[in-house]
């Protein structure tokens, strides 16, 4: 196939008749973006994989007939790109359909910018595809998506420009055509890809301590010491001396109990102190009426001129 490059939309098709085709998926690598990989399934004429050596990919690089094939992914011109390669006209009749696929990994195709599919002949020159065809994710939250299929034609080939979807990534891909999905899972589990919609892991309640000695068991919260007394102006009181006696208001409440040590508490004035409210106790030598008694020096305005 020769001649100027057919610009593929989407659900169109046209002849391809190059003996071998080069499948390559180009896309402008970001910051944050995922990788892309280009895999490759042959059908037979039921819609599925003969075997499952029919799906080539990163995992199994090469069918073992050898007319399909993995390249490495390279850069081109600040462009990432992944390839496969297929020799159509080597095909046996027992296969009707060739799938070019791209997946993602670590991230939906929403992410990914400038993503196109370019086919070129592998026995014609390399300098300029054959066929361009720019993906275009139908939701953006696809993990993988069919990009086009070569099929049988009235004795020929064709392409139809696709862009079909998956939001369960290469296993979806593969599954519907038959593959086993743990051959695809098996070669390498950081790269499977993963449905989109896994539901988020369940939270399961922590269970109660179980019993036991105390010292065994991890307390919910940490305990912690009992604050220092303060007084009412927040200033931590000094430590009491030994044998004290808080002080406590006279007014309505009972007085505490001294020490043993403590002197009595007088309840009555004692001789020398004002007796307010109280009698006065009477002198024992007035109590006597001996004559002895006398009055206390008096002042000038009590004594007599005589």
């Amino acid at each position: 196939m020769t001649g100027m490059t057919h610009v593929m939309v989407k659900g169109s098709n046209t002849p391809l008749d190059a003996p071998g085709i080069r499948a390559v998926l180009r896309w402008t690598p970001a910051s944050g973006s995922p990788d892309v990989d280009a895999s490759v399934l042959l059908l037979g004429s039921h819609g599925k994989v003969r075997s499952d050596a029919d799906f080539v990919f990163y995992n199994e690089p090469r069918h073992p007939s050898g007319l399909a094939r993995h390249l490495p992914k390279k850069r081109v011109s600040g462009s990432l790109t992944d390839t496969v390669e297929v020799d159509l006209a080597a095909l046996g009749p027992d296969v009707d359909r060739v799938v070019i696929v791209a997946s993602c990994d670590g991230g939906p195709f929403r992410q990914v910018q400038d993503l196109c599919v370019l086919l070129y002949d592998t026995t014609g020159p390399q300098h300029a595809p054959v066929i361009t065809f720019e993906v275009r994710p139908d939701t953006g939250y696809e993990t993988a998506l069919n990009c086009g299929e070569i099929y049988r034609k009235d004795g020929g080939w064709k392409f139809r420009a696709l862009g079909q979807g998956y939001d369960t990534g290469l296993v979806g891909v593969a599954t519907e055509f038959g593959i086993a999905v743990d051959d695809v899972e098996g070669g390498d589990s950081d790269r499977t890809a993963v449905p989109a919609t896994t539901a988020p892991p369940t939270v399961s309640p922590a269970a109660p301590p179980t019993a036991g000695p105390v010292s065994q068991q991890t307390a919910p919260y940490a305990q912690e010491p009992e604050p220092a007394p303060t007084s009412a102006y927040g200033y931590p009181l000094q430590a009491p001396s030994p044998g004290h006696v808080p002080a406590q208001p006279a007014y309505g409440y009972p007085q505490p109990v001294a020490a043993t040590t403590a002197p009595p508490v007088h309840q009555q004035p004692q001789q020398g102190y004002p007796a307010y409210g109280y009698p006065q106790p009477v002198a024992a030598a007035a109590a006597a009426n001996d004559g002895s008694f006398q009055l206390p020096p008096q002042g000038p305005q009590f004594q007599s001129g005589g």
